[in-house]
């Protein structure tokens, strides 16, 4: 007879799983994923199994950095690339006009289509079960975890848990002064959970979170607003082969707020629960609600609202840069007056939820807690806002759950590796006291952290912890290769003044003499290699060698770029030597008296694993730097 712990009933679970991921949204589906596919039994506790992987927000994967995330995401052996190339109804390029460093990709989703294809993804593992129920504690038993209780007092046992609990933990939503529980429309919050992580020694805290009115399309007059179309080229977030670049596209819209808007909002805002006192958590700060952005930026007159469809067959619209918590009615009155908006029916009113997450500075790099080996947080419980953000730290929790289960080294993605590094770093070594999102601006080393490069830097790790398959490595050594053999060839080929001047001239570029390299003639400011491909050296190449986009991608940036990149591996390599330098296990940096007393209190708090990350961390400063590894040296 199986040993069938108490509360369990007999049949319905495996004996002890591997892993229970606790929560269905982008970091729980990424998380699950992860686990199982590196061969892991896999759990996944969902509160409504109908609802896995819900865009909550704005029907959207990617942008700024986040796009750099979902194809490092992809590039390591996540799902989220494919997902969103699967679910994809418009495809953005964005900051082109920029250096590549900057360029982000991004796709406009089909919201059921984007959570059907999620579901689709997960029900094809062998390795991964389902339950639907509300996870109300751990299982502790002699100070070890060993699973979950359930509101139904079920106990599923685990050897590893990862908590991705979103907006849900004692969610409270707000509509002008209703209140009421919940962890997003329509669905109930998540309550136990906290109380019991209080008790066991973590610090808790709240922060907040908005969404605007969604409506019906069929009420709008898009005529009167800015068309805003996919790429004309557009391409796709996935490395893999499985999904390809949209062939249709549809379009989102751009309109404006006014001074008459703005007027009627405020006309709410004595019972808007942001400035009455009823939300006392921090929202976040680069997407707030429109009557944040009036009260913030009174100069303002006007504000951008992007208009954008919820999918391909439905008449659903977002309302993007309307975000609020406003009466209803306050809603509806002012949003009639933005142009295009005059005749605008609701689907439903936006509103602000407040949450419960748990400061990162609780966890290592691993996202395992500190306090409970076994024990990893992933997603919004850590103090990030955003799916990519989400779905980033679950894949790395999913990773080192599995990891530990197999007795195996960590996986850590340093600052100079991957946004997901930084993103990671930043999180347990600085903390944060409001919704934390991701820039550009956040990676020291983006030249080197580019979207079209994903793959080279990180599917040889995926494939070496057993996520990212055999034929993902083989596809991107090909690509290494045939991207190589091009450089290779700009740099050997020369041209003509004769063949070469009539396409300068074009191009309002100077002449040259004599003949040159066509590295020297590409790395130019205002030549693109489309430029060059009518000569006929050029041509012959292509037609044997048939290079794809991504490979002509690579080569024009590596060429172009060469020198920053240099000067930042270079900086990079710098770093490195400093994430070389262990602390101990335990140190006590309070022995070290002439240390400021901040730093001490600090890095006793974070724990550092080495001097690059102690210098990192908020309140300690070069001079204590040298002092430690002063003493480290003694």
């Amino acid at each position: 007879m199986l040993n069938v712990p108490r509360g369990t009933i007999m049949g319905l679970f495996r004996n002890t799983y591997d892993v229970i991921v606790v929560g269905g949204g982008h970091a729980g589906s990424e998380a699950a994923a992860a686990a199982a596919n590196m061969g892991c039994s896999t759990l996944l506790i969902t509160m409504n199994l109908q609802n896995i992987a819900q865009m909550s927000c704005n029907p959207a994967m990617g942008g700024i950095a986040k796009g750099q995330i979902i194809r490092e995401i992809d590039a390591l052996g996540g799902l989220s690339g494919i997902v969103s190339d699967l679910s994809a109804i418009q495809f953005k390029m964005l900051n082109k006009s920029k250096g590549p460093a900057m360029w982000s990709p991004r796709v406009q989703s089909d919201r059921m289509r984007f959570a059907e294809a999620w579901r689709n993804e997960l029900e094809q593992i062998p390795t991964l079960d389902f339950y639907q129920d509300m996870v109300t504690g751990l299982l502790i038993e002699q100070d070890k975890l060993v699973g979950v209780r359930t509101s139904l007092g079920v106990e599923m046992r685990s050897k590893t848990v990862v908590l991705t609990s979103g907006t849900f933990l004692n969610g409270l939503m707000h509509i002008g002064e209703k209140q009421f529980g919940g962890g997003r429309a329509g669905e109930r919050a998540s309550t136990g959970i906290t109380e019991q992580l209080e008790t066991l020694g973590f610090d808790s805290g709240r922060m907040k979170t908005g969404t605007p009115p969604r409506v019906d399309g069929r009420s709008l007059d898009f005529a009167k607003m800015q068309e805003q179309p996919g790429d004309a080229k557009p391409a796709k977030f996935s490395y893999s082969d499985r999904t390809s670049p949209l062939t249709n596209q549809r379009s989102c819209y751009m309109t404006y707020t006014s001074s008459l808007v703005h007027d009627l909002l405020k006309e709410g805002f004595e019972k808007s629960p942001m400035f009455n006192g009823r939300i006392k958590s921090v929202g976040p700060r680069y997407c707030p609600s429109i009557e944040d952005k009036i009260n913030r930026f009174a100069d303002k007159d006007r504000h951008q609202i992007f208009v954008e469809p919820e999918g391909w067959n439905t008449v659903e619209v977002y309302v993007n840069g309307f975000s609020t918590s406003l009466p209803e009615d306050t809603q509806f009155n002012a949003l009639r007056k933005v142009v295009g908006f005059e005749n605008v029916r609701f689907f439903r009113p936006g509103y602000a939820i407040e949450y419960d997450y748990f400061p990162p500075t609780q966890l290592k790099h691993t996202l395992e807690t500190k306090l409970i080996p076994g024990l990893y947080f992933a997603g919004q419980i850590n103090g990030t806002t955003g799916y990519e953000e989400a779905a980033a730290q679950g894949l790395m929790a999913g990773i080192n759950a599995a990891l530990f289960v197999k007795e195996k080294e960590p996986f850590i993605l340093n600052r100079d590796e991957a946004y997901i590094g930084v993103l990671i770093d930043d999180l347990i070594t600085k903390g944060t006291e409001e919704p934390y999102r991701m820039f550009t601006s956040r990676a020291e080393y983006r030249t080197l952290l580019r979207q079209d490069n994903a793959d080279f830097r990180l599917t040889p790790k995926g494939f070496a912890i057993g996520l990212a398959k055999a034929e993902r490595l083989k596809r991107m050594e090909q690509k290494e290769l045939a991207t190589d053999k091009f450089l290779s060839f700009f740099q050997k080929t020369s041209i003509d003044p004769v063949s070469i001047n009539p396409i300068l001239g074009a191009k309002d570029s100077a002449a040259v003499k004599q003949s040159d390299k066509l590295v020297k003639i590409l790395t130019r400011p205002n030549i693109e290699l489309e430029d060059l491909e009518g000569l006929e050296s050029v041509k012959h190449y292509l037609e044997i060698e048939k290079p794809d986009e991504e490979v002509k991608e690579q080569v024009t940036v590596q060429l172009k770029y060469a020198g920053y990149i240099a000067k930042e591996k270079n900086n990079a390599d710098k770093l490195i030597r400093l994430e070389g330098v262990k602390i101990p296990k335990d140190f006590d940096f309070s022995q070290i008296s002439s240390m400021s007393f901040e730093a001490r209190e600090k890095l006793k708090a974070v724990q550092p694993r080495t001097v690059s990350q102690a210098s990192r961390v908020s309140g300690v400063s070069p001079n204590d730097i040298s002092v430690l590894l002063v003493y480290m040296g003694r």
